[in-house]
């Protein structure tokens, strides 16, 4: 009988040991290849997403410019935000050893019971600052085996002050918020060492979750009560009292104006663009660089133009909105995009309803968002179709009175801008002068209604989604509605030679360690043929076949470089265009009223023309 027992705790012994070495070969195998946190230095701290103009020079998502993270000493940070974050996040801090053993035995515990490793709890400030730097949020043992060592390696060799100090100014509160030394300038205007207690439980409020909690976000009413529950953790851990606990609950919090975005509609259209490509998280990542098609000089020049010519038409056609599209039709690159003339504005008039009757909607995209009624700008969509079935320049049509029959339950006789016919004219002079009963009998008799349509949607087109019938014949006047960035698309194919290539907002993007993780790659696709495309920048930058409606000396004229250039109107004025193009780039401006009030007196090369036109000759300055 104890020989039999000497052989069982033998085995025993043997089995523990082989569990033990087991272990530790686990232990080494988890831990291979860390990083040492000796070498944790501020330098670490410096990493934030950023997204930048073209040239890499200009941040357009940051409202401090070029400065990077704002690095405060534990000494200039209030104490306030010091105790409401160990109250909230870690109210052991200064006593444990980097780990929190009944917190990690608690998150075990729940984390068998729900048979899950995603559990809340155990995780110090200083697991949560070894996880941000040195590794990823990924929900294995051997991340948690790293963090573990790591924390407990980190909190040895630095003292909780300086691990504290790291924490606060690593810690994020929004996409490109990193520390509270930026936090609380953004938020509150004011520095860190000025914050208040109540200020400062909404920040720590923010540490959880900072995009769901964001004071300029959708949850507002959710922070505030995770302000409240800050507010008790600090009374429970004898920070304050609890009457001051109730009197800073009832405290009215005030955050500062939404930082002003470089840019604001185009780096929210990038945004969209990337949460299209990989989530919507991934902005809120550390690290990345995100290098944009945007040309900043040509940007504020657009700016600039932009608001000085709605300033202008307020005054002569009652139209208090415009925008803008600049693009390089070689590439697709986007490099000037403005949504509105004032995205940091207020609606108009005062009190209005942005959805149904405001003039003016300071941040509403009409550029991508917008969807208007093109007018004659259409036009050469139609006549390309006309030409790809083997008409020309110099094919006649009559114009005259004419019904269409009925069209929508009535009749359908449209007429000329200025109420006259002139007989038979050529497509050229037709296209030219832009002539609305030529272009119906274009549409009607050599394009055909299906077939503009198909072209219109291979050139870019994406809003034309009803039948053939609900359009029309007055499609080729722009009875359908279209978007800007779309219609400067469709002169890109033109310019192209017959090449469609997506408009694309982002040349690419690099992760921390500068490693390109996504690169544009826009492929050209051939959609028209190129003599077509000839013919109709031939037409549209023809002075001399325009000049009888437009004049000889009007802004389309160019004596030093072809420019081809098309102006649309809607009916009633609604709806102001010009969109050309140079060798280069193609330009594209909208005017008039978000709520589709009319213009008084507006056409599109009146109201849109101007600033068209400074642009483009800036393009030519600007764009290599």
């Amino acid at each position: 009988m104890k020989k039999r027992k000497r052989s069982l705790f033998k085995l025993l012994g043997i089995a523990l040991l082989f569990v033990f070495l087991t272990g530790i070969l686990v232990f080494f195998y988890f831990v291979r290849d860390l990083p040492r946190p000796e070498v944790f230095t501020e330098a670490q701290l410096n990493l934030s997403t950023k997204i930048y103009d073209r040239d890499g020079k200009v941040i357009l998502s940051n409202i401090y410019g070029e400065e990077k993270r704002t690095y405060v000493k534990l000494p200039d940070i209030s104490e306030n935000i010091v105790h409401a974050v160990i109250a909230t996040e870690d109210a052991d801090f200064y006593n444990h050893i980097g780990i929190d053993f009944n917190g990690i035995l608690r998150a075990i515990k729940l984390g068998i019971t729900n048979f899950s490793l995603d559990v809340p709890g155990g995780s110090t400030l200083t697991q949560q600052l070894i996880r941000s730097t040195f590794l990823t949020t990924e929900k294995k043992i051997e991340r948690k085996v790293k963090e573990i060592v790591l924390s407990l390696e980190l909190d040895r060799k630095y003292s909780k002050d300086q691990i504290l100090e790291w924490y606060l100014n690593q810690v994020p509160f929004g996409v490109n918020i990193y520390g509270i030394e930026e936090a609380s300038q953004t938020y509150f205007q004011k520095s860190a060492k000025d914050l208040s207690i109540e200020e400062s439980a909404v920040l720590a409020s923010m540490i959880q979750a900072p995009s769901y909690y964001s004071p300029y976000g959708r949850n507002i009413e959710d922070l505030l009560k995770r302000k409240d529950y800050v507010l008790e953790r600090m009374a429970i851990t004898g920070y304050i009292s609890e009457e001051e606990r109730d009197e800073l609950k009832e405290i009215e919090i005030t955050f500062s104006s939404r930082p002003k975005t470089l840019a604001v509609h185009f780096v929210n259209y990038v945004k969209k663009q990337i949460e299209e490509l990989y989530g919507p998280t991934f902005l809120e990542t550390k690290g990345l660089k995100i290098y944009t098609t945007l040309n900043w000089d040509l940007q504020q020049e657009a700016e600039e133009t932009i608001k000085e010519s709605v300033a202008n038409n307020i005054i002569r056609f009652g139209a208090y909105n415009s925008s803008l599209i600049a693009i390089d039709h070689q590439t697709g690159e986007i490099l000037s995009m403005v949504g509105s003339a004032d995205p940091w504005g207020e609606s108009f008039p005062e009190g209005c309803d942005p959805a149904t009757n405001c003039k003016f909607v300071p941040d509403f995209n009409v550029a991508t968002l917008g969807e208007r009624q093109p007018g004659s700008s259409f036009k050469p969509i139609v006549y390309a179709e006309a030409f790809v079935k083997g008409y020309t320049d110099q094919t006649i049509v009559v114009d005259e009175y004419t019904s269409f029959g009925i069209w929508g339950g009535k009749e359908y006789a449209p007429q000329n801008y200025d109420g006259r016919f002139r007989g038979p004219v050529t497509l050229r002079n037709a296209l030219a002068q832009s002539l609305n009963i030529p272009a119906v009998k274009v549409l009607n008799d050599f394009a055909g209604l299906n077939d503009s349509i198909a072209l219109a949607k291979k050139m870019g087109i994406t809003t034309l989604t009803q039948p053939a019938s609900f359009y029309g014949l007055s499609l080729v006047l722009g009875g359908g509605d279209v978007r800007l960035i779309d219609m400067v698309s469709v002169y890109s194919v033109f310019a192209n030679g017959g090449y469609r290539i997506e408009p694309s907002s982002i040349l690419k993007i690099e992760d921390a360690n500068g490693n390109i993780i996504y690169e544009n790659k826009n492929t050209p696709r051939k959609v028209l043929e190129k003599n077509v495309c000839e013919m109709i920048t031939d037409i549209l930058s023809d002075n001399d076949a325009r000049a009888p409606i437009f004049g000889y000396y009007s802004n389309l004229r160019f004596d030093n470089y072809k420019v081809f250039v098309k102006t649309g109107t809607t009916q009633n004025n609604v709806d102001g265009w010009t969109i050309g193009c140079t060798d280069k780039t193609c330009v594209g401006v909208w005017s008039g009223n978000n709520d589709n009030t009319s213009m008084v007196g507006g056409v599109g090369e009146s109201a849109s023309g101007p600033a068209w036109r400074k642009i483009i000759e800036k393009s030519v300055e600007l764009v290599n």
